[in-house]
């Protein structure tokens, strides 16, 4: 199977977490000749309440990061990403909806701003 062009899966094989599976098969109904049709890029808003997120993980070198989206389609689509599986907790693919289903956060820098201006929490708390 040939990647997408401007992809970087090669499958939309279903996220670890769901109880079905799916995955691709030539069934012999497309012959040869079948136009592959552009996988085309899905926009959607998610309304956050914070925009930086905690990460205690031992794996991941820092503690904090902004993501002001989750997916990613950059024209190398590195297969290796560490976020890939951000999709699989949405019952998505890790695959190519992770290239193709974009999820963005329109309030970000606002967001951003307002955790600036607030009290830092952890700070306060070891004091």
């Amino acid at each position: 199977m040939e990647a997408a062009k401007g992809r970087g899966a090669r499958s939309n094989a279903t996220g670890r977490y769901e109880s079905d599976r799916r995955e691709s098969f030539d069934d012999g109904w497309t012959g040869d000749d079948a136009e592959v049709q552009p996988l085309r890029t899905v926009l959607t808003p998610e309304h956050a309440r914070t925009i930086i997120a905690r990460n205690d993980s031992p794996d991941i070198g820092f503690d904090r990061s902004i993501n002001p989206y989750k997916g990613c389609e950059h024209e190398h689509g590195c297969i290796y990403c560490y976020a890939r599986p951000s999709h699989a907790w949405m019952g998505l693919s890790p695959g190519l909806d992770f290239e193709s289903r974009i999820f963005f956060k329109p309030e970000a820098a606002g967001l951003l701003e307002q955790s600036f201006l607030a009290p830092d929490t952890a700070a306060s708390a070891s004091t």
